[in-house]
Order: C-alpha cells, then sequence, then structure tokens
C-alpha cells in the first residue's frame, strides 16, 4: 500500500482547451509532488473530431481499462498524450494498442497519468481530457469532459471495492459536506462551481483532486436591427437649376397677367376707358345704310 501511494501522480487540467507551447503550466496543471509533470501541452487547432473516453471518469484505479477513440469526422485521427515520462507520443507506440481512430489501454498504471488528445495529420488537435490513475484506495467519480451549464452533475467516491460509505466532499481545498451515500449531486450546475474536487472516506483516505469544467451555453442571438430608410438625395445644383428655369416662365406669366388684370380693373373704376359695345345695329337699318352707299358709288361713276 505505501509503494502504490508513494508512485502516486496526478495531473489535473483545467478546461477542455489545451495550452499554446510556451505558456505557464502552473495554471493548468497542479500536482501533489513539487516537481510538474508536464512540460508540454499541445497546440490549439480547430478540432472537426471529438476525444471521448470510456469510462468517461477523469480518475481510474490501476489495472483498470481504459478505452479512448477519436469521434465524428475523425479519418486519420490518431490520440496522443503527455505524461510525466513523454510528451507527444502516439497510441501504440510505447503505450496502448491503436485500432483505427481508437486507442485501448488495457491495464492502467499511475504512468498513464496525464493529458489526451485526438490529433490529425495536418497538425489539428481535438479537445483534451486528464486522466488521473492513483495506486491510492480512494477516487472521485467525476466528469473527464466539461459538462453544460444547467446539467446536474453526481460526484461519486468511491474505494476500490465498491461500497456506499459516507464520504466528505470539498472544493478548491474547502470542505462542502458529508454525503451519507458517497454521492454528491449537483442540480443546475454553473460557471461558480468549477473548481478542484476531492473526496476523502474514513479509514480509506482521500482521493485525488479533479477540476469540474463547466461549458456555457451559447446566448441566444437577436435579430439584427432593421436599417433606416436612406435620406432623400439632395438635388444637385444642375437639376436644380432646370427645375428653376422651367418652372420661372410660368411663375413671371402669371405675375404679369395678374398685374394687367389689376391695372384694366382699376381703370374701369376710375372712367378712363370706355367699354368696348358688342351691340349690333338692327338688320333693316344697315340694309338701308347699304343701299344709300352703292347709289352714291353708281351716280359718282356716270358719263
Amino acid at each position: 500500500m505505501g509503494e502504490g501511494k508513494a508512485q502516486q501522480r496526478s495531473v489535473h487540467f483545467s478546461g477542455c482547451r489545451p495550452k499554446v507551447l510556451g505558456e505557464s503550466l502552473t495554471s493548468s496543471f497542479t500536482r501533489v509532488s513539487p516537481v510538474s509533470p508536464l512540460s508540454f501541452v499541445p497546440p490549439l487547432h480547430p478540432h472537426p473530431a471529438s476525444l471521448t473516453l470510456r469510462p468517461s471518469t477523469a480518475q481510474l484505479f490501476v489495472h483498470e481499462s481504459l478505452h479512448l477513440s477519436c469521434e465524428e469526422d475523425s479519418a486519420g485521427w490518431t490520440v496522443k498524450r503527455n505524461t510525466t515520462t513523454e510528451t507527444m507520443t502516439e497510441c501504440g507506440r510505447t503505450w496502448g494498442t491503436l485500432t483505427a481512430s481508437s486507442c485501448r489501454i488495457r491495464y492502467t498504471f499511475p504512468s498513464d497519468t496525464g493529458v489526451y488528445w485526438c490529433e490529425s495529420r495536418e497538425g489539428a488537435t481535438s479537445n483534451t481530457a486528464n486522466i488521473t490513475v492513483t495506486g491510492g484506495d480512494v477516487i472521485l467519480q467525476s466528469p473527464v469532459l466539461p459538462v453544460m451549464e444547467g446539467a446536474a452533475v453526481t460526484l461519486n467516491c468511491t474505494t476500490r471495492t465498491p461500497s456506499n460509505l459516507p464520504a466528505d466532499f470539498y472544493k478548491d481545498g474547502s470542505f462542502i459536506r458529508t454525503e451519507s451515500t458517497g454521492q454528491m449531486t449537483i442540480h443546475h450546475v454553473s460557471k461558480s462551481d468549477e473548481g478542484l474536487y476531492h473526496c476523502n472516506i474514513s479509514a480509506y483516505g482521500q482521493s485525488p483532486p479533479s477540476r469540474l469544467a463547466v461549458a456555457v451555453l451559447p446566448s441566444a442571438t437577436t435579430p439584427p436591427p432593421t436599417p433606416a430608410a436612406p435620406p432623400a438625395p439632395l438635388l444637385s445644383p444642375v437639376r436644380l437649376l432646370c427645375h428653376l428655369v422651367v418652372f420661372c416662365p410660368y411663375c413671371i406669366s402669371t405675375l404679369l397677367l395678374v398685374s394687367l388684370w389689376r391695372q384694366r380693373s382699376a381703370a374701369l373704376a376710375k372712367g378712363n376707358v370706355r367699354p368696348v359695345s358688342m351691340a349690333t345695329a338692327p338688320p333693316n337699318q344697315a340694309d338701308d345704310d347699304y343701299d344709300d352707299v352703292i347709289a352714291d358709288v353708281t351716280t359718282e361713276h356716270r358719263f
């Protein structure tokens, strides 16, 4: 038992995104011993493939089986890992058995503790998973991948031989509560529930810590605002001049007609202009006048 605990190493991942080479690892990985186990984390690339694990728990006992696979569009992808002793190693070389885009570790050991991910031939990487393999007597079974905000999460504190013993649960080193069945459920999990969790069972000891990550639901997108109607275009100087040229004659002629009408009305009112009579002479009188004219003309031309 003492040797198993002496070999115990635990690595804890802070989120589903791998760090870029050169970044500090102190915030992403914590270890029981003072020496950091990992010196490199895979670079971040778009991940059309996703890593899935069976069992989907962050902690395992030694001599358990672990199956990892690259799901979705995973043709040409392989499983890689970083551990305390090696980095960027592919499944099937020095560890695990590779089958297509899946990898199986038949018997786990503390040396299998590390961060795992899928990687394509082009260098793209998937989400990552942090696995802790312990030789101790207690583990905390918690989700190895981030859980969606609002979901219910159950943390199970168990011994090597399954039992329903009371367990104390802690978050970030602070005591939460004691559960008589060894299981603690967080209803409607939120970002505030993120942190390092571990548990303790009397007479057996405590588990390594594991990080619970919470994925935030995407916010509902609001429809874009309706664009305002464009302002009416201003008249260009040429167009304005054309309008004036067409409109001015009508204005001038109207003003002249009004002026003439007013002058004539004023003259009539003063009596200076005789109105034109439209009366005609009676028909008989007109005929007599015409006969007199004809007679005068005839008399004038006699010899």
